[in-house]
């Protein structure tokens, strides 16, 4: 059982990795069910169905889909977020409880917390929890400024976070900086995997600027495209980019695209019209069949995390990034995932929060030397597989799966 709001038809990155891997398990003989919510993620409304089953290619049968509840407020204010976590929260509980026993109940943690559904669940059905840490809580809402570090809420929140991750069957982190934080929680290591979130090297290749629909509409005078591509959320930072863009305004040769949606798209979107910038474009999620043409339209990628978020979030845009063979700029702290990645295949740089002046230089002097940009990509293409490829993580968690099971 997969326990997490968005799901399959979804395009937010924590369905997309769900239905990846519950393709996996049923290719491999589990009966795959995925509880989550009738509502497309951030959006008010039910649309979905609250039943379907979805075929699986290579599996004698497809995922079960229960869809609950809807999104009344989509991503409206926090209280009105917390209305729709909790909806979800109970109706999603009480859906686990009342269907067959599942062997193993992975919880992912959208909404946060509901994992102890899954402890729920093998407290009174002696199914397996397993705990998918794709975002760490209180940590990401202290490094968000959601809330003060010790304040009641952080306080709150980390008491049940911990009991959370101290009690589950496996907690399933996402890299080295998140292992780190979870471990300082008392976790006992053999409960503490790490499996990297991943990219389809078959369903993510790198698309010629010529023959790609998506160059052709965001950059019609061949210019050069720097791109960010994903969520940019509360967790992003968001000053530095902005101050290298302000600086290569006059660059009429180079233009900014943004794909995607975030509570950051409004600040950007009124700094845009602000200054006047006429080289900035904000462009809707690609369906995932089209990623590989929509991340090979840029020339460059930009990545940002604010300091101190490293470990409590680990961006999975890098590696679509990766796979279409495109370098990539991280915003952050070097000791963060991403840039130990970027690092070790040497498919990017890593600059520090407040350097828009070296950002923009970065940009102009890769945009000069596209020999280099080709090397970068290519190394960090060659660096996804066997580690940071579907078939190597999915694995990887089928294997952590059928053991627990």
């Amino acid at each position: 059982m997969l326990l997490n709001q968005p799901f399959f038809p979804d395009v937010v990155a924590t369905a997309q990795m769900g239905k990846d891997l519950a393709d996996v398990l049923a290719q491999r003989g589990h009966e795959v069910h995925a509880i989550a919510s009738r509502s497309i993620y951030g959006h008010a409304g039910a649309t979905l169905p609250p039943e379907e089953s979805v075929p699986v290619s290579g599996a004698a049968q497809p995922i079960l889909v229960h869809r609950v509840g809807a999104s009344f407020f989509g991503k409206g204010n926090i209280l009105a977020r917390l209305a729709d976590f909790a909806f979800f929260y109970l109706l999603a509980l009480w859906k686990l409880l009342a269907m067959p026993r599942p062997d193993v109940v992975v919880s992912f943690t959208t909404p946060p917390l509901i994992g102890f559904a899954g402890l729920v669940a093998r407290f009174f059905r002696a199914s397996r929890a397993v705990h998918w840490v794709m975002d760490l809580y209180p940590d990401v809402l202290v490094a968000c400024g959601v809330t003060p570090p010790r304040g009641a809420v952080a306080r709150v929140v980390g008491f049940f976070s911990t009991w959370l991750l101290r009690s589950s069957d496996a907690n399933v982190v996402l890299g080295r900086c998140m292992e780190e934080r979870v471990l300082s929680r008392g976790v006992r290591p053999e409960r503490v995997v790490r499996i990297p979130v991943w990219a389809d090297l078959r369903g993510i290749e790198p698309v010629a600027h010529e023959s790609n629909p998506f160059r052709a509409r965001w950059a019609p005078g061949g210019q050069f495209v720097v791109m960010y591509s994903g969520n940019f959320g509360l967790g992003h930072d968001a000053s530095t980019i902005l101050d290298a863009i302000l600086r290569l305004r006059d660059h009429a040769d180079i233009v900014f695209v943004f794909v995607g949606s975030g509570k950051r798209k409004a600040e950007v979107l009124e700094f845009v019209a602000r200054h006047g910038l006429k080289n900035v474009s904000w462009n809707e999620y690609a369906p995932r069949e089209q990623l590989g043409q929509s991340l090979s339209a840029g020339d460059v990628h930009l990545i940002s995390l604010r300091e101190g978020a490293e470990g409590a979030i680990v961006p999975s845009k890098l590696f679509g990034i990766m796979a279409v063979a495109r370098p990539a700029l991280f915003v952050g702290n070097p000791k963060s995932e991403i840039a130990r990645v970027l690092e070790e295949c040497q498919g990017g740089s890593v600059l520090r929060e407040g350097q828009g002046e070296a950002l923009a230089r970065a940009i102009l002097d890769l945009k000069a030397d596209p020999d280099r940009r080709r090397q970068m990509g290519d190394r960090a293409r060659g660096a996804i597989a066997g580690r940071y490829d579907k078939e190597t993580a999915c694995r990887q968690w089928a294997d952590l799966l059928e053991r627990l099971g």
